[in-house]
């Protein structure tokens, strides 16, 4: 049996820092808080929308001990996202399922701007002063599996369209697995449906159509461009889904969750059946809460549905910076209260006060020493992690050097074999060639010679002629109709009386 969240509070008051809207909950009941104020005996919650954090996958390994392991997923983020090491982000994480061969474990890691979260919930500090706990959205979900509203043990999407933010969340086995902001919040549908529709359309107009409007019986001239519009964010949905089973190695997606954040006549769960050919449902689960407004976003009922689970139930990721204030005694003014009454009593006790302020001294000196102790283990830890990272760096540059220099060796082969391969002339191609231009001047060739010497190829041919003029007047083509091809040299034409023929060496040099 689940044990229940207990908590000494009367209320719950939950918060959309966005619209400011507060919903506060007692009993099971819901209404809207339209003047919220501090209140300490009421627990406030508030949650992150999808594009306020990034979300990314972490691998440590399982030897590093456990009260190391925050610190490990802090560097590694930092180096694998590339993170501005200016920037003190809040990171959050939790662990996901691990198999028992790996040597690694793996955890969802929240990475926040903490300037960015100060900037969203200042307004709603200065009205309820403290936010016990700031949560990413997609892990509000988590709920509706252990209160048993959601059974399924397979691969579930939830698609919720708000003003100012819209997201696609994935479980899988009742697990929170990705989570992905898209560009179709409210505004921005406002924006597209503009340009879809080819003029300006007031905000108020298209809420107004999208809330109001049924694309079924309307005949309104802005039906034509919703349902352009709708087609595009189903083709947009659909290409995340067929990424997430693809880098997930899921088999299918099982059931589709879809709604809005406000009330509408078209039901985008009976488009998502008929566009993504997926099981599809609004976000009309049945809550144990009940309220008397018509309608309430579904992010409220979620806030308050997270609040009645147990610590062990939920997902340990906090971002709140915005705690309450602590109990008195142990408060600057409390702590103050304290010194002055025990000065009070030290003052009536003389014998007694050089003893007490030893004491608290001795007190001072071991807190002290504590926290040094603490800060120096600290300083070892990353020390040591900062030299595995520079003799990975060396080892990788070693790497490196070597590819490099193999790389250069295997091109340098690769430019000889292109170069004797595209320039190397065929010995037979040639001999074909200039035994044609020997016919033209009916030169005969008594013997042909090839040498090869490192880079030179010389072809030498004995030539046989019945008068020297034809083969001076070889000599002068052969040179003009290859310049820059071959070297031609001939010394000299030597005449045999028998049986009365012009011999004559000639020798090519391939250049």
């Amino acid at each position: 049996m689940k044990k229940k969240a207990k908590h000494p509070f009367s209320s719950v008051i939950s918060v959309n820092p966005h619209k400011e809207s507060y919903f506060s909950g007692s009993s099971k009941f819901l209404f809207k808080n339209n003047s919220p104020k501090y209140d300490k005996d009421q627990y406030a919650i508030s949650y992150l929308n999808t594009k306020n954090f990034i979300t990314s996958q972490i691998s440590i390994s399982k030897n590093i001990p456990d009260e190391d392991i925050y610190d490990a997923i802090y560097n590694k983020v930092y180096d694998e996202l590339a993170l501005d090491q200016a920037l003190n982000y809040q990171i959050e994480f939790i662990e996901t399922f691990n198999s028992p061969n790996e040597n690694n474990n793996n955890f969802l890691v929240f990475i926040v701007d903490p300037s960015e979260l100060k900037k969203t919930f200042a307004n709603v500090v200065s009205k309820i002063k403290y936010i016990d706990t700031i949560i990413p959205s997609p892990l509000l979900l988590k709920s509706l599996y252990q209160k048993n509203i959601i059974e399924s043990n397979g691969v579930d999407a939830f698609i919720y369209f708000q003003e100012n933010d819209a997201s696609i969340t994935i479980y899988r086995e009742k697990e929170f697995l990705y989570t992905k902001s898209i560009n179709f919040s409210f505004l921005q549908m406002h924006e597209r449906f503009c340009e879809l529709y080819g003029e300006r359309v007031l905000y108020e107009d298209f809420i107004d159509f999208l809330s109001n409007s049924s694309l079924k019986d309307t005949q309104s001239d802005f039906k034509e461009y919703f349902i352009k519009l709708y087609k595009e964010i189903f083709a947009h949905i659909n290409d995340i889904l067929t990424y997430v089973k693809r880098a997930y190695d899921l088999k299918k997606i099982e059931h589709i969750y879809i709604d809005l954040q406000m009330q509408t006549i078209t039901k985008l769960d009976e488009m998502s059946e008929v566009e993504l050919g997926v099981k599809s449902s609004s976000y009309d689960f049945n809550y144990i809460f009940k309220s008397d407004d018509s309608y309430i976003d579904q992010l409220h009922f979620l806030m308050h549905l997270y609040t009645t689970l147990s610590k062990e139930e939920r997902y340990n990721c906090n971002f709140t910076t915005f705690h309450r204030p602590p109990k008195f005694m142990q408060r600057q003014s409390g702590k103050l209260f304290i010194f002055c009454a025990a000065s009070f009593v030290i003052a009536f006790l003389y014998p007694f006060t050089y003893w007490s302020l030893a004491y608290a001294q001795n007190l001072q000196y071991e807190l002290l020493y504590a926290e040094y102790t603490e800060l120096h283990n600290m300083k070892i830890t990353r020390e040591a992690i900062i030299k595995n990272k520079e003799a990975d760096k060396t080892n990788l540059s070693a790497l490196l050097d070597k590819e490099q220099e193999d790389y250069a060796q295997k091109k340098a082969t690769l430019i000889k074999i292109h170069d004797v391969k595209v320039n190397y002339p065929m010995k037979a191609k040639l001999l074909t060639m200039f035994t044609k231009d020997l016919n033209k001047f009916t030169i005969k060739v008594n013997s042909i010679a090839y040498d090869e010497d490192k880079d030179k190829k010389t072809f030498t041919l004995n030539l046989l002629s019945k008068k020297d003029k034809e083969i001076t007047q070889m000599i002068e083509y052969l040179t003009k109709a290859y310049e820059g091809k071959y070297d031609f040299s001939l010394r000299r034409i030597e005449l045999k009386n028998e049986p009365n023929q012009y011999f004559s060496e000639l020798k090519v040099l391939i250049l």
